[in-house]
């Protein structure tokens, strides 16, 4: 009798996994002086790809970082944020697109990344390119966006 019942009891708990959405992943960036490549005042990485639906933390692992997003870059519908100094910052990336970020206190310093969120080439690139930096800032955003353009 308990036969019976197991097999089509499994068959629906398999089904029901098969239909419940995939766990959002967290990833962090740190905010650090001096990188793992020994570039200083940089997020690490300064380059990632996320889902959507993902989150990011940005972690100020040394002291006199913050990060806020650059409002004008950002995907249509997506929500701005903007971080206090030495503030840890948890974004949930709900909207397709490149997210450009910045560190005020150490933009001139090059501090600047890039996030996407979702697969293939960013629909809001053209904006992001459009964004204008410092010289520091502006050499190592331009290489990022080279990141986002590569499959």
């Amino acid at each position: 009798m308990m036969n019976v019942f197991a097999k089509p009891l499994a068959a629906a708990i398999l089904l029901a996994m098969a239909a419940a959405p995939a766990m959002a992943a967290d990833h962090e960036i740190k905010m650090l002086n001096k990188g793992s490549d020994g570039e200083a005042m940089v997020f690490e990485p300064s380059f990632l790809r996320v889902a959507v639906g993902d989150t990011v933390t940005f972690v100020p692992t040394d002291k006199g970082h913050q990060v806020d997003a650059v409002k004008e870059g950002l995907p249509d519908g997506a929500e701005e944020f903007k971080g206090k100094l030495n503030e840890k910052v948890t974004v949930t990336l709900s909207v397709a697109g490149a997210y450009p970020v910045k560190c005020i206190p150490h933009l001139g310093l090059g501090m600047v990344g890039l996030i996407v969120a979702g697969d293939g080439v960013p629909a809001n690139l053209d904006k992001v390119k459009a964004i204008k930096f410092p010289k520091k800032s502006q050499d190592r955003f331009v290489a990022d966006i080279a990141k986002a353009e590569a499959p």
